[in-house]
């Protein structure tokens, strides 16, 4: 596959991606209660490996399910299956909102490790963005941390599994369709799921409340994966991924419109910083591409 650059496309589809992960976070508090993390990702990849193999079939795309990069697949898998247990554990520990704020130190990884495994330009708009970005974060989310809890260390744990799964994705969207990752995503962590939630002897049954919120889990867990995967293969990780700031405000606008949870001057401060970051960030992209494109020579017919 070849490389792209397209930030304003690779935007959108990460705001699809963005919407799907709230979902799939207020969804998972709502088990939690009942079911362990490892019994939430078994059940969210079995309905994702489902609908990946039907479609993959209906539309005659399973020969684009490749088997020679199966151990990048697996270490990419295991550090989003590692990553994402912490943070469904994190989400019943801890507030919503310093889970959030701990989850997206992801970028500020991403952008300093990408020029190293992806070969990406570190530029100061990029470390501008993420700076931005990251004060964004913290004013909105003012997340306490005079004290040890158990659950901001998963969260901080989870970030960076999350960065170095990105990496990992936008490395395989360069081989590999997303038909293929996607159904390497669902089934390798399909297994790792049964496998832990099963280890302990102890395993509980989906009931008639928690079913259709564990589909949708899988849905949603789905759909943010395919739309973060598709964003991964149109821009650079270190230029898309700073747009997954916008999902804290959000969150808590959710709050407040949901829950009636008070919308602070601090939200709508913090978010001025964030959308400020991204925009940047975007706007230098676009520059960027445009200087390569003009310095191109233009094709000539034979």
């Amino acid at each position: 596959m070849t490389e792209q650059n397209r930030p304003l496309a690779a935007a959108v589809w990460m705001i699809g991606s963005i919407a799907a992960f709230l979902a799939m976070a207020v969804a998972g508090r709502e088990v939690s209660a009942t079911h362990d993390t490892f019994e939430i990702m078994a059940w969210r990849s079995l309905v994702g490996f489902i609908i990946v193999t039907v479609a993959a079939l209906a539309t005659r795309r399973i020969h684009e399910v490749r088997t020679d990069r199966l151990p990048r697949h697996l270490l990419r898998n295991t550090m989003h299956f590692t990553g994402q247990n912490l943070w469904f554990w994190a989400l019943a520990m801890i507030p919503l909102g310093q889970v959030f704020a701990l989850e997206f130190t992801a970028p500020i990884w991403l952008i300093l490790l990408a020029p190293i495994f992806l070969g990406e330009k570190l530029t100061r708009m990029k470390l501008l963005a993420a700076a931005l970005g990251l004060t964004g974060t913290m004013i909105v989310a003012r997340p306490d941390f005079s004290a040890f809890n158990p659950g901001i260390a998963a969260a901080g744990a989870a970030a960076i599994c999350f960065a170095a799964t990105n990496i990992a994705t936008k490395a395989l969207t360069r081989h590999e369709t997303i038909t293929s990752i996607m159904f390497w995503l669902t089934g390798m962590q399909l297994v790792m799921g049964v496998v832990m939630a099963c280890y302990d002897g102890e395993v509980t049954l989906p009931t008639v409340q928690t079913l259709p919120i564990l589909v949708l889990i899988g849905l949603c867990g789905l759909i943010a994966h395919f739309c973060l995967t598709t964003a991964l293969s149109l821009a650079p990780a270190s230029v898309i991924i700073p747009v997954d700031f916008v999902r804290l405000p959000v969150a808590f606008s959710i709050g407040w419109l949901l829950y009636g949870e008070t919308l602070e001057l601090p939200v709508i401060l913090g978010a001025a910083f964030i959308l400020t970051g991204i925009t940047i960030n975007l706007k230098s992209s676009r520059a960027s591409a445009k200087r390569v494109s003009l310095q191109q020579p233009p094709e000539t017919n034979p």
